[in-house]
């Protein structure tokens, strides 16, 4: 007799499979020591799938200069937090499907195979029997009552959609904001650079006037050196000015879904016209915020979710009541030993009512009954903190900008003041009646109003685009007029 081994081939095979499977070089694992950051090949393939979605730029008119309303549109059509926002409300949308399609009836194509050999024992011998049987049906499933359980997660879906949609205008609300506060912002620093141009040509003049003095025995040398510096100052204003606006112009790019080098020509804030007072009292602001501001209503469909919630655990409570069918055609044979083949067909159905009632889960249903409740009481408690946030945000958004408008009308004053105040000081330079020192302060303070106005402007322009964005302006569809479909 041949001695039989066990076989081992698989288990060693296996073997040499999980050990290759697991070598420390292919694992996922977390760092090997804390000095040092981290590097494994996967990096590499991740690298590889980040070059597979690049940035999607789009084309911006170099020689054009665009007016704040040109690029918002541009933002909106292409930055990818609207697009993310969009498919997140798609994907809500699709849910609310899900949950009204529990209403109808599920219908699917079942194919049934079966074949079978036993043993039976019709006389004095065992006997071999075979059958084979064939059921092509078509089975239904339905949910004829259930109290409304699928009558809140179809409200609870909804109430979710109504959600990613006011989400949806949130984000453009966002992004309307940061697209004008940093055009506003780059304004500025464009309006900072051009006068700090002009205080550099002033300054200039200034250091002019006194080598001329001093030519003719009129200045010291003193005076020259007092100008010397004041233009230097200015050269470095400037120099300050523009690294500032190129910041600025950065963070617009940015702010619309460009490469922060992209070059993006805007208006002259001068051009813009400013609001010389408040629109309306700080309560109609107040109030138009709580009617328009997205993430509170939002939060409103969070507590119709809630009651949804509710509405779908009380169901557990109460009975259901299903129906499951079949129908179709059986084809079938059978044999017994020696005897021959018989085939036969044949209609097959059925048909089921259930009546199902839950008595005890461990109190489940309890727990989730509360749970509920809980998310309730929080949805309203959450509306209560928002609505107080939103009406501190209100409040300062128009102090600020109430204290913008005064501001701009002190800036104009003192900027009409200083350049009087500069071409006086000249003119007694010229004449000996005054010092040079008097003309180089008169020439600072002259460079300090003539930004200082272009601060104020800006500074209003962001406060009236702050206010918008507080109170939900920014994003707000005016009622149709009276009339009109």
């Amino acid at each position: 007799m041949r001695k039989r081994y066990p076989v081992l081939y698989p288990a060693f095979g296996l073997a040499i499979f999980l050990g290759a499977g697991f070598h420390p070089a292919w694992a996922q694992s977390a760092p090997p020591s804390a000095d040092k950051p981290w590097s494994a090949p996967v990096e590499r393939s991740l690298q590889r799938e980040l070059v597979a979605h690049p940035e999607t730029p789009y084309a911006i008119d170099a020689d054009k200069a665009y007016t704040l309303a040109e690029l918002i549109d541009l933002a909106q059509q292409h930055n990818p937090e609207t697009r993310a926002s969009w498919e997140a409300a798609k994907v809500k949308a699709a849910s609310l499907g899900i949950a009204r399609s529990a209403l109808f009836p599920t219908l699917a194509a079942v194919v049934l195979a079966e074949s079978e050999r036993i043993a039976e024992l019709p006389g004095p011998n065992w006997g071999r029997a075979t059958e084979g049987l064939f059921i092509p049906v078509l089975h239904v499933d339905y949910l004829v009552f259930d109290f409304g359980e699928r009558g809140g997660k179809i409200d609870e879906a909804k109430a979710n959609l109504l959600a990613a949609n006011l989400s949806f205008n949130d984000t453009h609300r966002k992004l309307i904001f940061a697209v004008s506060s940093a055009y506003y912002r780059l304004l500025n620093a464009h309006g900072q650079r051009e006068a700090a141009e002009i205080s550099l040509k002033n300054a200039q003049a200034v250091e002019d006037d006194a080598k001329s003095r001093l030519d003719h025995g009129l200045a010291t040398k003193p005076d020259v050196l007092e100008a010397t510096a004041s233009r230097a100052q200015a050269e470095y204003d400037l120099e300050a000015a523009i690294g500032a606006e190129a910041i600025a112009a950065g963070d617009l790019a940015s702010a619309m879904g460009l490469p922060a080098q992209t070059a993006i020509n805007v208006q002259e804030i001068h051009e813009l016209a400013t609001p010389k007072e408040m629109a309306d009292t700080v309560d109609a602001e107040i109030d138009r915020a709580f009617a328009q501001r997205p993430e509170l209503l939002a939060q409103v469909t969070r507590l119709r979710a809630a009651n949804a919630a509710i509405k779908e655990a009380h169901s557990a409570f109460l009975p259901t009541l299903s129906l499951t069918g079949d129908g179709g055609l059986a084809r079938g044979y059978g044999e017994f030993d020696q005897y021959p083949r018989k085939y036969a067909e044949g209609e097959y159905w059925n048909a089921t009512l259930q009546l199902k009632w839950t008595l005890f889960d461990g109190t489940r249903r309890e727990h989730e009954l509360a749970a509920a409740h809980a998310e309730k009481r929080e949805a309203e408690a959450e509306i209560g903190a928002l609505r107080d946030q939103i009406s501190d945000e209100v409040w300062a958004a128009y102090t600020n900008m109430r204290t913008a408008l005064r501001q701009q009308q002190a800036s104009e004053a003192l900027l009409a003041a200083s350049e009087q105040s500069y071409d006086a000081a000249r003119e007694s330079y010229g004449y000996g009646v005054r010092n040079l020192l008097d003309v180089v302060q008169s020439q600072k303070a002259l460079a300090q109003a003539r930004s200082e106005d272009v601060s104020a402007r800006a500074q209003v322009l962001l406060q009236v685009a702050n206010l918008a964005f507080r109170t939900g302006d920014l994003v707000s569809i005016p009622p149709p007029a009276k009339g009109t479909p």
